[in-house]
C-alpha cells in the first residue's frame, strides 16, 4: 500500500542514535549496541503478564540465557557467549511477540528476523549463521530461561512449566535467581551494555 503521494510505505524505523534501519534490507552499519539495549530493555517478556513492580526486560532475559549458557559450559567461547547474548537482538525493533502469535505471522516474521539478526553478526563480528550446535545449546539456555521465568514470575506451576519448556538440567534458581527480580528499564540498559561491553573485551 503506498500513502497519498504514491510513495511506498515506510519500512525503517530511526533509532535513538539517529540510524534509520531499514526493516527490510538492514544494513550492519545502521546498527548500534546502545540502540539495541535501550530498546531490549523497554521490550516485555510475556507480553508483560509477570510479577513485580517492572516488566521482565529481554535485556535482561539475555543476560540469563548467556549465564546459564556460560554454567552450562564454563569453557564457552566469547562468541558463543556474545550470540547468546543477541539471540533476541532483532526484537529490539520488532517486539517480543510470544511464540503462538508467531506461529500465526509465520514465515514473512521469520524472515525479518532472520535479517536482522544476520546484520547484527555481521556488525559485532559473528557469523551471520552460527552453527547447528551453537544454536541448540542456546536454544536450550533459552528454554532453561523461560523455565525459571515461567515459574518465578509468570505465574506457571513447575509441572506445567517442565511439560512445555523441559527440565532446567541442574541449572537451579539459586545460580540466576538474582538476574530473576525484574529490573527498572535503565538498570537492564545498563547491565546489557556493561556485560556486551565485557565480552567484547575478553580473550577470544
Amino acid at each position: 500500500m503506498s500513502d497519498r503521494r504514491g510513495a511506498p510505505p515506510r519500512a525503517w524505523q530511526r533509532m535513538l542514535s539517529g540510524r534509520r534501519l531499514d526493516l527490510l534490507d538492514p544494513s550492519p552499519f545502521d546498527i548500534e549496541i546502545a540502540d539495541i539495549a535501550h530498546g531490549l530493555a523497554r521490550v516485555a517478556r510475556w507480553n508483560g503478564q509477570t510479577s513485580g513492580d517492572h516488566a521482565f526486560s529481554v535485556a535482561q532475559h539475555s543476560l540469563v540465557v548467556e549465564r546459564i549458557l556460560s554454567l552450562r559450559d564454563p569453557t564457552a567461547s566469547r562468541m558463543a557467549k556474545l550470540a547468546a547474548m543477541l539471540h533476541d537482538a532483532p526484537e529490539y525493533v520488532i517486539g517480543d511477540m510470544i511464540s503462538p502469535f508467531k506461529a500465526v505471522l509465520g514465515e514473512d516474521y521469520k524472515a525479518v528476523e532472520r535479517r536482522l539478526l544476520a546484520a547484527i553478526h555481521i556488525r559485532y563480528g559473528l557469523p551471520t549463521q552460527i552453527s547447528a550446535e551453537l544454536t541448540r545449546r542456546i536454544k536450550k539456555a533459552d528454554r532453561i530461561s523461560a523455565y525459571w521465568e515461567a515459574v518465578r514470575l509468570a505465574g506457571f506451576a513447575s509441572t506445567e512449566a517442565v511439560r512445555l519448556f523441559g527440565n532446567p538440567d541442574g541449572v537451579g534458581e539459586a545460580e540466576i535467581g538474582d538476574l530473576l527480580d525484574p529490573w527498572p528499564a535503565k538498570s537492564a540498559e545498563s547491565l546489557y551494555l556493561d556485560r556486551f561491553a565485557a565480552l567484547v573485551a575478553a580473550e577470544p
